[in-house]
């Protein structure tokens, strides 16, 4: 199932809006504040959200900017500013579209289904010897196959897809969709393991650095 942020501060507009994603089988979770939303995407794991801009507190586009230093996922704009200026600082920040208010719910559903789409036909990542294949999870050294456990290719792909963000093991358990019991020291098992199939010296490391007390870093 799909995870949907919804940034919306009017409120009979986002429940109407996230009973109707949920109805279309998606995972909904709506907030109403700038604070709200960052707190939420430090904490958990987003496919996809969707940006009012006309927000309390935070401009829209301020709240992209800080919304994309912590998780790089789309983001689709939906706002009644849809003059040209906006849809244009929308798409040079990097927007993933931009739904101009009003619109019928449908159309919003449509346009995140197209969005995740488009993210699945370019999830192959190529960093150093290493392939990682999203969309069929596989992983590869240059031509051989690595076999992963699932929660360690999951750890790997939220190391990967904040890669040069420090991650705290708490923020890796959300972003890798972990048992949110998960134990600190579980999360550690999982990078040593995940350093050992991939050839990383912890020592000495290419791919995955530990910086003591606080967490882990994909380089």
């Amino acid at each position: 199932m799909n995870r949907v942020l919804l940034i919306e501060d009017d409120l009979q507009m986002q429940g109407l809006i996230k009973e109707y994603l949920e109805r279309f089988h998606m995972d909904c979770f709506a907030c109403s504040t700038p604070g709200e939303a960052l707190e939420a995407l430090k904490k958990e794991r987003f496919d996809i959200a969707v940006l009012d801009l006309m927000l309390p507190q935070m401009d829209g586009f301020d709240l992209y900017k800080e919304m994309k230093k912590i998780a790089d996922i789309p983001i689709i704009i939906s706002s009644a500013r849809g003059d040209i200026g906006n849809k244009i600082t929308g798409f040079e920040l990097g927007a993933e579209d931009f739904l101009a208010k009003p619109y019928d719910p449908r159309e919003l559903v449509l346009r995140i289904e197209a969005a995740l789409k488009r993210g699945q036909r370019s999830t192959l990542y190529k960093i150093g010897d290493l392939t990682i294949d999203e969309a069929n999870r596989r992983i590869f050294i240059e031509d051989y196959e690595i076999e992963l456990t699932k929660a360690e290719f999951d750890v790997l792909l939220a190391l990967i897809k904040n890669r040069g963000k420090t991650l705290s093991r708490e923020q890796i358990v959300a972003l890798a969709s972990l048992d949110p019991q998960t134990r600190r020291r579980t999360v550690d098992m999982h990078i040593s393991n995940i350093r050992q199939k991939i050839g990383d010296d912890p020592k000495k490391p290419k791919y995955i650095k530990s910086l003591w007390g606080i967490g882990y870093r994909f380089e």
